[in-house]
Formats: structure tokens, C-alpha cells, sequence
């Protein structure tokens, strides 16, 4: 791997919803580089538009190019020509707020969303949030059905709680993935935010590779346990009918590694 590159794109990573802006020697400070090499792959990019520097604070952010390039891959997946219309049925028929998060490496990505038609909804997560794949039902979805080598290597980065009820025992997270993989569908309440419950299901692409998921949520007094297995039914048909759509469109991946079942 070429370290140069290697090192640029790494510092790109640090640009996120909780840290969109960096400073040269903060940024520097953080990613334990030296300073004058941070400070040439910072110009750099902002001479090919990836990053802007604010004028006033002379910190760095995210430039057009990448939203470019964003809406280049939502354009290829054409999600909202053939897959929103179906999650927005699923809001309709159930009242709550429907998500589809992509596998993208270890991490998972919300590529659209279906907010409910109730005044109180689920509102804690935008299209492109990254989220952690140990927390919460559409992620732990996903990450049930990576091969147990990729599984152990998130929970070797460490697993950091998003609200008191997120699973961080690694044993008791194992688990969970397994009795997840072998239920076929995950539930949780608040365990990525409080008060709030989550139903997903797995989304496979033609060979049989996890690749996404589909997931319901909305405020925990809303979904008593009686009302689950009836959302499922309705999940399971829009989530197949989803699937279909994929495979018609041969796509396997967003942007992250795909990891076959093992």
C-alpha cells in the first residue's frame, strides 16, 4: 500500500458529522502526523476541491467534490427511483420511521430514510451517518452476518457505549449476533438511542452477502411486543421486494469491502 496515499486517505476519515472542521496543527495533533505533512495533504486536497478552508476560522472542511461523488453512487443504486417508493409504503402501513443503513467496511451507513407520517418520530439519524455496527438493531443485523474474523476485528477497536443500554460486553455482544443470525432479524430498544426501539432485517445481495439492512424505529411506547410479529410480516415482504430490486440492478456494495458468510 502506498503510504502517502495511505496516510491522506486516512485523514480524510477524520471529517465527520461530530468533527466536520479541522485545524492544521489540531488535526495533526490528533492523527499523531507531523505537522507539515498534514498541512501538504490538507492544501492539496483543497486545491483539487475535496476540502474548502474557512476563511474566518481557517479550519478545513468538507468541499463539493465529495458531495459530487456522493451523488454519483446515489445515482448508480438509483434508491430513490426503485427502493424509497417501497420504505415509504412501510411507513405508511405501520406509522414509523424506516431506515436502509450499507455495510461500508465495519461500519454501517444510512443511505435513505422514510420518516414516519406521526408527529413524534425517530429523528436521530440523516442520510450519511455512520454508525458503529455493535449498536443497535440495524447494525447488529448486519454485523451477525460477517464471518466471526471480521466480527472479532470491530470488537478489537473497542466497543464505546452511544446510550446506557448499548451492548459493550464482548461475549454478550457474540451472543447476540448469534441468536440475531439465527432468529434472521434483530430488535433492540434503546441501545443507539434512548427510549426508541429498532426492528431490522438482513439484505443479501445475489451470492448470498450480507450487504445492508432494512429497519423500523420509532419511540419504545409504540411498538408493544404483541405488535412485533405483525410488523415483521410486513418488513419480510417489503424487504424481499428490495432485494429484488438489487439484484435486478446486480449491486453488491456501496462503497465498503464485502465480507461473504461464512
Amino acid at each position: 500500500m502506498l503510504k502517502t496515499l495511505d496516510n491522506a486517505l486516512e485523514l480524510l476519515e477524520y471529517f465527520t458529522r461530530e468533527t466536520p472542521s479541522w485545524g492544521v496543527r489540531e488535526l495533526a495533533k490528533e492523527m499523531d502526523m507531523s505537522h507539515s505533512i498534514v498541512h501538504r495533504i490538507l492544501t492539496t486536497f483543497e486545491s483539487r476541491g475535496f476540502l474548502i478552508q474557512n476563511d474566518e476560522t481557517k479550519k478545513y472542511e468538507l468541499g463539493t467534490k465529495l458531495w459530487e461523488y456522493g451523488s454519483i453512487i446515489r445515482d448508480n443504486l438509483r434508491i430513490s427511483d426503485v427502493i424509497l417508493p417501497v420504505m415509504h409504503t412501510l411507513s405508511e402501513e405501520t406509522g414509523e420511521s424506516v431506515f436502509l443503513t450499507w455495510l461500508d467496511d465495519h461500519e454501517g451507513i444510512c443511505v435513505e430514510i422514510a420518516e414516519s407520517p406521526q408527529r413524534i418520530k425517530y429523528a436521530m439519524s440523516s442520510v450519511g451517518d455512520r454508525t458503529p455496527l455493535y449498536a443497535g438493531a440495524s447494525n447488529k443485523v448486519i454485523m451477525a452476518y460477517l464471518p466471526k474474523a471480521a466480527q472479532e476485528a470491530i470488537i478489537d477497536k473497542g466497543l464505546k457505549p452511544k446510550t446506557g443500554k448499548t451492548v459493550i460486553d464482548p461475549e454478550k455482544l457474540m451472543g447476540d449476533l448469534a441468536a440475531i443470525r439465527k432468529a434472521g432479524w434483530a430488535y433492540s430498544v434503546g441501545e443507539y438511542s434512548d427510549a426508541t426501539f429498532g426492528i431490522a432485517l438482513p439484505i443479501f445481495n445475489k451470492r448470498r452477502e450480507i450487504v445492508a439492512s432494512l429497519t423500523l424505529a420509532g419511540p419504545e411506547y409504540r411498538m408493544p411486543e404483541a405488535k412485533v410479529s405483525e410488523v415483521l410480516d410486513m418488513m419480510r415482504r417489503k424487504r424481499d421486494e428490495i432485494e429484488a430490486c438489487l439484484h435486478k440492478l446486480s449491486i453488491s456494495s456501496v462503497a465498503g469491502r464485502r465480507h461473504p458468510i461464512s
